[in-house]
């Protein structure tokens, strides 16, 4: 199976949400204000939040949510041994989908980080 190229896949995604986003108008519009709001930093910086939607991400089985939280953690400050962690969490949480998921993560991870983990 051909290695996926994350930050491709990433571009692609916001290209996509750009089109929901036009053409659903205000359902879109209030869905991104909610998140933009939501990972505002508070009590918690928006670096952990970004950590904790990925964990969310990983138990959702969602690829575009792990490889934008992902990118977004990492522009945040969050380091490989966070990420690593962060998977560690979901996998507890999650059993099984998530060895699956988590493994995407990490790969997706060495991409960002350019770090190899094997």
């Amino acid at each position: 199976m051909a290695e996926t190229d994350y930050k491709e896949f990433l571009a692609h995604a916001k290209e996509n949400t750009a089109r929901l986003q036009k053409q659903t108008k205000n359902v879109g519009m209030d869905y991104f204000k909610m998140h933009s709001d939501a990972m505002e930093p508070g009590a918690i910086s928006k670096k952990h939040k970004e950590l904790i939607s990925l964990a969310i991400a990983i138990s959702k089985q969602c690829d575009g949510c792990i490889t934008s939280h992902l990118a977004s953690a990492k522009e945040d400050g969050a380091t490989i041994e966070e990420v690593v962690e962060v998977v560690n969490v979901a996998i507890m949480m999650n059993g099984g989908p998530a060895i699956v998921y988590g493994g995407k993560a990490l790969e997706a991870a060495e991409q960002y980080y350019g770090v190899d983990l094997k």
